[in-house]
């Protein structure tokens, strides 16, 4: 894979319902690497575990250029795989500002989520995320380089309003941003598994699961039918508890 193009096609035909994408989520090239090394077609940065890389804060304490831009583009430069990158809710960045960027580190894919950190968290309200995801869609289609749009909802993570409908009401608002051209469908947490099933059978586009790397089995998000599975801050984490043990082995 030569180009940008070839490397987003790639990365989209890799999302089969059934048959999930594994993406490991890194946050440096040394981890990048290690991913290669093992094989798998494709990883993702996380915006939790690159924050922590940096000594930063994560839900966009990072610096859109400095910080995101610049490690994403050693990341890539490691690596000859696919690469997308958690860019929270937009950094507050113009669309076409964020596609040139995310393309201008050698990035094929995004996730996109409706927190808006910078507004206090509040949530963008259904229509308005996915207006920010046609726009996103208009931004990347200019550029010839159809860029993997995985359009995340926190509705689920947080817990927002009455239990009773809430599955009901994520569904809704992936629906809509499935209209507005997202390339995949991120209803982010975990899910009791008639959940999960669910929210593959009732979504429109390949559904993205966050899977714990120590615990879990691609098998099992395979029989619910999900597409692509990632591990969000939970491979870092694992890795914090193995180095602590072996560092107090010499304390």
């Amino acid at each position: 894979m030569t180009t940008l193009s070839d490397k987003a096609t790639t990365f989209l035909a890799l999302h089969r319902p059934g048959d999930p994408a594994v993406l490991p989520t890194v946050w440096d090239a040394w981890s990048a690497g290690l991913v290669q090394e093992a094989g798998f077609a494709a990883l993702t940065i996380g915006s939790h575990p690159l924050a922590d890389s940096v000594g930063k804060a994560d839900q966009e304490g990072m610096d859109f250029s400095g910080d995101v831009l610049r490690r994403v583009g050693e990341i890539t430069s490691a690596v000859d795989i696919p690469v997308s990158v958690d860019l929270e809710s937009g950094y507050g960045q113009e669309p076409a500002r964020l596609i040139e960027g995310l393309l201008g580190a050698g990035a094929v894919g995004f996730n996109l989520e409706d927190t808006v950190h910078a507004e206090g968290g509040r949530l963008r309200a259904p229509q308005e995320h996915a207006d920010l995801v046609a726009a996103l869609r208009q931004a990347a289609d200019a550029t010839g380089v159809h860029v993997v749009i995985n359009a995340r909802t926190d509705l689920l993570l947080r817990q927002i309003g009455d239990a009773g409908d809430r599955l009901d009401r994520a569904i809704a608002r992936l629906r809509l941003a499935a209209e507005a051209g997202a390339d995949v469908l991120y209803p982010v947490g975990r899910h009791e598994p008639d959940d999960q099933r669910r929210l593959c059978a009732e979504l429109p586009l390949p559904v993205n699961a966050i899977g714990l790397p120590d615990q879990d089995d691609p098998k099992t998000f395979a029989e619910l039918g999900v597409a692509r599975i990632s591990f969000g801050p939970f491979l870092q984490r694992t890795l914090n508890t193995e180095v602590n043990r072996l560092l107090g082995r010499w304390r």
